[in-house]
């Protein structure tokens, strides 16, 4: 029996972005940032972004939620509509005087979720982000994994249909931005999101990923989409295995 491919939460046709310089009387003759792209996301997948460094995945993130409005193509989303997406960005953005859990509630204040309602799904997801015991502390006591599990949790409160996350881990040092690897996991095998991520770390992009999409230099265009059949959970030895291996390979001739 042929199992059927559940339709698409986001297509992306023909996606470009420019960008109109000094001199340009229009977009079109300006800073060509990203594309042509297409590509489709599917439900409960989890896709990393690679490329060079100005190669427009950050540029591509901001139009999927619709922070910019692409030049040309277009996105589409399943049902019509874009649905709630939840945005995790390279730096925490923390409010420095709200505590962890006024951070997490931020967002649920905002589409005036009762009080109550709100502190409980915040401590609900506190526990899900490994946080408990720190829910009433400030951000400036937070180490830089801590302050980006808030941002992830903020993100996760209103129960988005897709994540989007900009390089989430880049400003973490070696050693604690591999332990974000295994708990960034772990949460997604929980809540099994939809999920797009820019990195520019081939290991984070195969330990995470279900696919992974490798830019051009910019304009930043398809080069390879990559489907990662690693087992699942991942687990740290994967990384040492052949397999993990032959599939860096391809990645990185692919970035090179």
């Amino acid at each position: 029996m042929t199992r059927k491919t559940p339709p698409p939460v986001v297509s992306v046709h023909h996606l470009s972005v420019l960008f109109a310089d000094g001199g340009a009387s229009s977009p079109e003759e300006g800073f060509h940032a990203l594309g042509p792209v297409t590509f489709s996301v599917y439900p409960r997948e989890f896709v990393c972004v690679l490329g060079p460094s100005g190669s427009g995945k950050s540029t591509l993130l901001r139009a999927l939620a619709g922070l910019l409005s692409p030049t040309k193509g277009e996105i589409s989303f399943a049902g019509g509509e874009r649905p709630r997406i939840g945005f995790v960005f390279q730096q925490a953005n923390l409010m420095p005087w709200r505590s962890v859990l006024a951070n997490i509630t931020l967002p649920l204040e905002i589409e005036n979720v009762p009080a109550g309602a709100a502190r409980l799904r915040a401590l609900e997801l506190v526990e899900l982000v490994g946080l408990q015991g720190f829910e009433n502390s400030l951000p400036r006591d937070l180490s830089g994994g801590m302050a980006q599990r808030v941002a992830l949790a903020r993100a996760l409160a209103h129960d988005p249909e897709i994540l989007l996350l900009d390089e989430p881990f880049g400003s973490l040092d070696a050693l604690t931005r591999e332990r974000m690897w295994s708990e960034l996991s772990r949460i997604w095998q929980a809540r099994q999101k939809t999920v797009i991520m820019v990195t520019h770390s081939i290991s984070e992009a195969l330990f995470l990923a279900d696919r992974v999409l490798v830019l051009t230099a910019r304009p930043g265009r398809v080069k390879l989409d990559l489907t990662v059949d690693l087992p699942r959970p991942r687990e740290e030895e994967m990384r040492y295995t052949l397999h993990f291996g032959r599939l860096a390979r391809r990645l990185k001739e692919a970035i090179e």
